[in-house]
């Protein structure tokens, strides 16, 4: 593990929260290269019900973590983490990757229903227990057009669908109000505008950066998404106790 300075808690966790029409493999290069450089990761299984259960998941995560932790998330991932509010235990700063920042008494639904559907959400299909699925074109040509067809379609068998309740579900004091953080923006994003996440992060006051991508950014520039993961490391105010 690298050294921190002197005046500095090390921060070794990393724990990875996937979004909607994913899992937890989606974070595999990144998990590859983070490893390599000498964290401890985790990157759990969310149910993509309500909020509640998926804030109660990665609560259960991150109290078995030990020592200062940073929380990277994709997508409706940053729907999760915002939604930690003031009292996460053992996070000391958030990353957004492609990521939802809303602000206390916003939805995403609410977002989305200013425009016309995304490319990669025209088509969702509903199943009877209420859960969206991404049809196969439009899964490998909108959500991951810049990832390899083969793995493209891989992930589409796998996509993870979300409950259309976890859409309307009201944020409550976002964590982002007492965390430092950071954001990366994927300039190509069909799933959320690249505009949208541009003003999530400048609202947040997040340090951040653009890359020319799909959503799937950790999965099409693992390199990126690492490298701010561990900027990010290096600049969260962390003392020692």
């Amino acid at each position: 593990m690298r050294q921190s300075m002197s005046n500095k808690q090390p921060v070794e966790n990393i724990v990875l929260v996937h979004g909607a029409w994913a899992d937890g493999s989606s974070w595999s290069g990144v998990i590859e290269r983070l490893q390599k450089a000498g964290f401890h990761v985790t990157a759990p299984q969310f149910p993509l019900t309500s909020l509640a259960d998926n804030v109660a998941r990665l609560r259960q995560v991150l109290a078995v973590q030990e020592g200062p932790t940073l929380v990277a998330a994709h997508s409706f991932g940053g729907q999760i983490i915002t939604s930690l509010g003031t009292d996460a235990p053992n996070v000391v700063g958030l990353v957004y990757v492609a990521a939802f920042g809303l602000d206390e008494g916003e939805t995403i639904g609410a977002l989305f229903a200013q425009g016309p559907p995304t490319p990669a959400l025209a088509h969702l299909r509903f199943d009877p227990q209420g859960f969206a699925w991404i049809p196969q074109a439009d899964f490998v040509n909108h959500f991951a057009a810049d990832v390899d067809r083969v793995q493209a379609n891989i992930m589409y068998a796998v996509q993870q669908p979300i409950h259309a309740s976890a859409l309307e579900d009201r944020m409550g004091r976002p964590a982002w109000k007492t965390l430092p953080s950071w954001s990366l923006v994927a300039t190509e994003d069909q799933v959320i505008p690249p505009d949208a996440e541009r003003a999530f992060a400048q609202r947040m006051r997040a340090t951040t950066e653009e890359v020319k991508s799909s959503h799937v950014v950790m999965v099409s520039h693992p390199d990126k998404v690492t490298d701010l993961i561990e900027k990010a490391v290096q600049a969260v105010p962390v003392t020692h106790k």
